[in-house]
């Protein structure tokens, strides 16, 4: 399966976040794993909903992706529609676990929370 587009960042392993504080407005940047697909970034909390990240990403969508030495600003939102979700735990999971179709998802890529960014144009 090659649901992913070809980027200037197919080939990086690790993006870096950036949210605005829900409580402090201060930027708070984490690592975190991403696939794209389309235009749209995926990312995936394990933590689901508790993380404060996704806290500050539904109280403020705007946000900035790094991955090498590109930075993307764009608007973040949780998945809702149940392909879409699907589309994004497989992305993840084949970038990091090796998933192929057919297997079955890891707890990790069936449990986490989705999140969709759209890149400003």
């Amino acid at each position: 399966m090659d649901e992913a587009s070809t980027t200037p960042w197919t080939g990086e392993r690790l993006g870096y976040l950036t949210t605005t504080g829900r409580r402090s407005g201060r930027p708070h940047t984490i690592e975190i794993w991403f696939a794209e697909h389309d235009g749209r970034l995926y990312i995936l909390s394990g933590n689901q909903r508790r993380s404060d990240w996704i806290k500050n990403v539904v109280a403020n969508p705007a946000v900035q992706l790094r991955a090498g030495q590109t930075t993307l600003s764009g608007s973040a939102r949780l998945v809702s529609d149940p392909a879409e979700d699907a589309l994004a735990r497989r992305l993840l999971a084949a970038k990091y676990q090796g998933w192929s179709e057919g297997q079955p998802l890891s707890t990790w890529a069936r449990t986490a929370t989705p999140m969709r960014i759209d890149v400003a144009g």
